[in-house]
């Protein structure tokens, strides 16, 4: 049983200030609808509704092609990601030295499905395609940290040891 996060969109007034001084310098450019869905995630770590709306405003844009160029590429989300993210690589070397049974086990440990977060926004799990660290399968990152030649013991270990964070 997984548990579905829902999350409440909380604005700073830094974030808001700096949307606005983005729109001011992007509004009325031709191609403008990239770098502002960039610059929004940059500011708010996702893309929430309500920024993809004020977006839609700004640039005069249908809000179903923000939308949908949003969806297109991978870069974007629309879930705000944990303060760690653990990507479990399922690449063919990976995959075949068990990392299968890592990411299951952090999905079940974390109480969430891969490419979903935590309710507390501690963790993002998600599975990746070959990171190229095909040497030291089965791999993790965390956020930035790789971590290689794992057993799901090992792997258990790196998750208690980010757990234990504040």
């Amino acid at each position: 049983m997984s548990i579905e996060a829902v999350f409440e969109f909380v604005e700073t007034k830094s974030q808001y200030q700096e949307f606005q001084t983005c729109m001011a310098e992007l509004k009325g450019h031709p191609g403008a609808q990239m770098p502002a869905l960039q610059d929004a995630q940059r500011i708010y770590g996702y893309l929430p509704i309500e920024i993809l709306k004020r977006l839609s405003n700004e640039l005069e844009l249908p809000l179903e092609e923000l939308y949908s160029t949003a969806t297109f590429y991978a870069q974007f989300t629309f879930v705000p990601k944990g303060e760690y993210t653990i990507s479990v690589c399922m690449g063919t070397a990976c995959y075949v030295k068990g990392a299968g049974d890592i990411l299951d086990s952090f999905a079940t440990e974390l109480a969430i499905e891969p490419g979903k977060t935590t309710v507390d926004r501690k963790f993002t799990l998600e599975s990746c395609r070959c990171i190229g660290a095909c040497g030291l399968a089965p791999v993790l990152t965390v956020n930035e940290e790789v971590y290689g030649r794992l057993s799901k013991k090992k792997a258990d270990k790196v998750l208690v040891t980010y757990q234990k964070m504040d």
